[in-house]
């Protein structure tokens, strides 16, 4: 029964992929962690690979609940936050279902959630670690070429990382950490980033997207 609703969904993702704008969304979590840190990402990302690349992507950026079914109506999410992330058993079948059916998450770490996060995982993926993405991979050659993961805000002085999770080769979860993609995505006046680390910030957020919705 599990396997034929795998199926349903990847044919749901599928048919909701083709001749249509996508729909993006921010995941809502529990164990107290601020799921709505940088409110401004994602909508600015869009409107970027929108008016960059021609992408047609819905300018609509909701929250969507980790234990909701309408996190299926989004092939990708994000998620970012400071600290505590504790997924209760719902939201672990949930998302495990999700990314196992063609869903895509991005987990970007604003600082702090490191520790958490990495143990969540676990809980989703038990018998699939995080791998460190190689500064050849494809993510980073898109539209915009990056020789690895741009650092965007420093804070303990240490190099930007991307981590992946991949079910049968298939990358289904990117954790993006010391790096502040997000913060980098953010209105110009809320971190005071220079235009150049803005830029850096928004390419490579593109980057990610084109790679996910050309699998």
């Amino acid at each position: 029964m599990k396997s034929l609703v795998l199926i349903g969904i990847s044919i749901f993702f599928s048919l909701n992929l083709v001749g249509q704008s996508f729909k993006l969304a921010v995941l809502k979590y529990n164990g107290g962690g601020d799921y709505y840190a940088n409110p401004t990402s994602l909508p600015n990302l869009v409107q970027f690979c929108n008016g960059t690349l021609g992408m047609k992507i819905n300018k609509d950026v909701p929250y969507v609940d980790a234990t909701s079914k309408d996190i299926f109506e989004y092939p990708f999410v994000h998620m970012t936050g400071h600290g505590n992330v504790v997924f209760n058993a719902q939201e672990i079948d949930n998302l495990r279902t999700y990314m196992l059916g063609g869903g895509f998450l991005h987990i970007d770490d604003n600082y702090g959630m490191d520790t958490y996060i990495r143990t969540q995982l676990k809980r989703i993926f038990p018998n699939n670690s995080l791998e460190e993405l190689p500064s050849n991979h494809p993510i980073f050659h898109q539209k915009f070429d990056f020789e690895g993961l741009p650092k965007i805000h420093e804070h303990d002085d240490k190099p930007a990382k991307a981590y992946a999770i991949s079910i049968e080769g298939k990358i289904v979860c990117l954790y993006t950490y010391e790096t502040d993609l997000g913060d980098g995505w953010e209105n110009q006046n809320v971190h005071n980033d220079s235009p150049e680390k803005r830029k850096m910030a928004l390419q490579m957020g593109a980057n990610i997207l084109s790679y996910v919705f050309s699998r």
